[in-house]
């Protein structure tokens, strides 16, 4: 039961760094400084988030993602830019929670994070992308606060309830697996509408949708 409370936990936080990981890593900072968080002895160099170093830098890392995650367009420029960062922090955090143990369970701990991570920030950019395409903003922040809120309790229940956590992972990556294609179809065919648009030229049907009308008809 250790094994698996232990791979929940790491994954559950794997998933919400690959979304937010500046506010994963303040969250549960600030959870384990006042005491409101209690990591398993196995994830027991999770304390070190706790210092007053990191909580700071965390926080201001944090304070400057908040801001541009509800700008519309600079979001998108901003989950480009975390592509690998967001992995490679949920790796870096998972090899420091598990401190000295085995070379070979630590590499797969953080190839694990690591990979769990990608998939959350595949799934959060290309959401963000698709929603960006509308030209109101009020749906954008909707989404990045719902997101804000998702980290949190998604970083409580990996530590609190790491069984369920691999539970909610598991299921959250099998949806990943099968919406990303489409989301990044979606997104494609909106830039191709908007290309389309401003050059004037009329957007062919897919194979299946029918023949277009012809220009004038």
């Amino acid at each position: 039961m250790d094994t698996i409370s232990t791979l929940g936990s790491l994954m559950g936080l794997g998933l919400v760094s690959g979304i937010r990981l500046y506010s994963t890593v303040l969250v549960v900072g600030l959870g384990i400084r006042l005491g409101l968080l209690h990591p398993a002895r196995p994830l027991a160099g999770l304390d070190v988030l706790a210092s007053t170093p990191i909580l700071i830098i965390a926080g201001v890392a944090y304070v400057i993602e908040f801001l541009a995650d509800k700008i519309p367009f600079v979001d998108t420029a901003w989950d480009m830019l975390h592509t690998f960062i967001r992995p490679v922090g949920a790796a870096v955090l998972a090899a420091t929670a598990l401190g000295p143990i085995d070379p070979a369970l630590k590499v797969g701990a953080i190839l694990l994070a690591g990979s769990i991570a990608f998939s959350g920030h595949s799934a959060k950019a290309g959401t963000r992308a698709l929603i960006n395409q509308s030209p109101e903003p009020f749906t954008n922040i909707g989404a990045s606060l719902a997101e804000d809120g998702l980290v949190a309790g998604g970083a409580w229940l990996a530590l609190s309830h790491p069984v369920v956590a691999l539970v909610v992972v598991l299921v959250a990556v099998g949806l990943v697996i099968w919406l990303v294609p489409r989301i990044v179809r979606l997104v494609r065919r909106e830039i191709e509408h908007l290309r389309r648009f401003f050059t004037g030229k009329a957007l062919q049907p897919e194979a299946g949708e029918g023949p277009g009308v012809p220009a004038g008809h």
